[in-house]
């Protein structure tokens, strides 16, 4: 498949071939759904906790006797059924990440290019046109693309892009290496360089 090459100004300045095994594969929405919920399982921090009896302070003494009272039996104050005791079965700290076989990953990632393909939500263009690290350059060039909601995806570090996004709360500047299922997703469109293509399907 084809797709329009654009400049920054948004004028189609030529055609760029895509790869049809990425580009214009099926899309598994059940692969999608699986890779972003690992994803997000694997940005927890599991840090959550709670005291329990064996952490509450106090508790050492047996409140009241045991037979005599009237009163229930109780053996220590850090009880979870008292007020101020310790929880029962509460959170503890825990990893929550897991793994993925690498080439699932590789074809969510190609469902996910794939349904921005279809959904006409993806964007070449030759360059941004930024000489100097400047937001509001970078956000009129975005608009004049139709990019309010994006991800860009450049091939390499590029210092004058990704501080000129970096204030921008709606645009996601990331690098060829680290594009990823969740964000492709995230974001209405899908904005490359075309320096990334080729990248691209090297790695895919």
């Amino acid at each position: 498949m084809e797709a329009p090459i654009v400049n920054h100004a948004n004028e189609e300045v030529g055609k760029v071939s895509l790869d049809d095994g990425i580009f214009a594969t099926d899309v598994n929405d059940a692969l999608l759904w699986e890779t972003v919920r690992m994803q997000l399982a694997n940005r927890r921090q599991g840090t959550h906790a709670v005291k329990t009896r064996s952490a509450v302070r106090g508790g050492g003494r047996k409140p009241w006797r045991q037979k005599g009272t009237g009163r229930a039996r109780s053996g220590s104050r850090s009880s979870p059924v008292w007020r101020g005791g310790g929880i029962a079965f509460g959170p503890s700290p825990r990893d929550y990440s897991y793994s993925m076989p690498k080439k699932k990953k590789r074809a969510a990632l190609r469902s996910a290019l794939a349904a921005k393909a279809r959904d006409g939500e993806l964007v070449v263009v030759r360059d941004l046109g930024l000489e100097e690290i400047k937001t509001k350059t970078l956000a009129q060039r975005l608009k004049a693309l139709g990019v309010e909601n994006g991800l860009l995806v450049i091939s390499a570090k590029d210092e004058v892009i990704e501080k000129s996004a970096r204030n921008l709360p709606t645009v996601k500047v990331l690098r060829v290496e680290g594009l990823n299922v969740y964000d492709v997703l995230k974001y209405d469109k899908l904005v490359l360089l075309e320096s990334v293509v080729e990248k691209l399907e090297e790695r895919l």
